[in-house]
């Protein structure tokens, strides 16, 4: 009875799987008659190749606004990103409801100096209407030589009327560590990007100013950094701890599962630390944040941070492009996931929040954090 049981179920689940086969290959053949009843009776002359590449893009933009298709010349403009260099705009963007959103423009680039903000709907480029496009092709459009300009149409919360920004390209250079000794006694830390050179940056910096017998405490200031490697954010957050655990990632295979603790020595010696988020702190600036906080080694002030919880691995393609594919979900130490809910600060100050300004320029967050460690 027992084998005749075993055999039944063997064969139901053999007749399950392909059944599930044989679906995946009538859509196959269904897309290949899409395609080309496209090609022949399309009103327009279509580029097959574009079309395949915007398919691909697709498929993996509905899985999530991070995963994407990234052609041979994306993926080679994507590795000189990484390592500090590259031309653009300098703006860190995701896809949500249909329209480009900008995750934070970065420091001291042609969109930060627009006055582009972390949060901004990007709805038109050069009167091209983004609705409907895939977060590659949006990307695209925004591509162009150095020294040319482009008009970005923008949506923006509170804002009734859409805002017109003329930017021009540039090669963006970026330092993603910036040092200074505020009030004669606080060690000031800006970091703008967790590419591969930021944790041997940060670090020589923070060794600069333990030298200075007169700082007695620290501010990182995170504000506006996308992210990036995150390689560099266990890196930085493992200078500030002793010990304990830093970030842990979770995939779908519980083999993969993997977490990541720090190594003894506090690079400041156990100094009191504010850290600064906002909107625009997002992915790896999570990490770091989060994980302060969470070992209760740093306060966190300003507003609620981006919400990007989710590792995106490179995968190489026979083509020499690639995929951007979501792999995995961070958790904090604990064990919390800040996926579409971001780190809330301990002090919430909104950046235009007019109570600490002294001036109109006056960045407010950043007096009132001087001020708590001032006393």
């Amino acid at each position: 009875m027992k084998k005749v049981l075993t055999l039944f179920l063997f064969c139901f689940l053999f007749q399950q799987v392909n059944s599930a086969e044989n679906d995946i290959y009538k859509k196959i053949d269904l897309f290949g008659e899409v395609l080309e009843k496209i090609n022949k009776e399309y009103v327009d002359e279509i580029n097959q190749s574009e079309s395949m590449d915007s398919a691909i893009n697709g498929l993996l933009q509905s899985l999530d606004p991070y995963s994407a298709y990234m052609s041979p010349e994306i993926f080679n403009e994507m590795q000189t990103e990484t390592s500090g260099e590259f031309g653009g705009l300098g703006i860190e963007v995701s896809m949500e409801s249909g329209v480009v959103k900008v995750i934070s423009p970065i420091d001291d680039t042609p969109a930060s100096r627009a006055g582009i903000k972390a949060g901004d709907y990007i709805v038109k480029i050069n009167d091209i209407q983004v609705q409907g496009k895939s977060l590659s092709e949006a990307v695209d459009l925004m591509r162009g030589p150095v020294g040319s300009g482009i008009e970005l149409t923008i949506r923006r919360r509170g804002e009734r009327k859409a805002l017109i920004f003329n930017v021009v390209r540039e090669i963006i250079q970026i330092q993603s560590v910036k040092a200074d000794i505020l009030e004669k006694s606080i060690g000031y830390l800006r970091l703008t990007s967790f590419n591969e050179n930021s944790g041997k940056q940060i670090e020589r910096e923070i060794k600069k100013l333990e030298k200075n017998k007169d700082v007695k405490s620290y501010i990182l200031d995170l504000r506006n950094n996308p992210g990036g490697l995150l390689s560099q954010a266990i890196k930085i957050s493992d200078f500030f701890l002793d010990n304990g655990e830093i970030v842990s990632t979770k995939s779908r295979k519980p083999s993969e599962n993997r977490k990541w603790f720090a190594k003894k020595g506090d690079l400041t010696n156990g100094k009191v630390l504010i850290v600064l988020i906002n909107y625009g702190s997002a992915s790896a600036s999570e990490i770091v944040a989060g994980a302060l906080k969470d070992h209760k080694r740093a306060i966190l002030l300003g507003e609620n941070s981006y919400g990007k919880g989710s590792v995106q691995s490179i995968i190489p393609l026979k083509n020499d492009g690639a995929i951007r594919l979501t792999v995995a979900k961070y958790y904090l130490p604990s064990g919390k996931s800040i996926s579409e809910v971001g780190v809330s600060p301990d002090i919430e100050i909104d950046e235009e929040n007019d109570d600490f300004r002294i001036k109109t320029e006056t960045d407010n967050q950043l007096e009132y954090a001087i001020k708590l460690l001032k006393g």
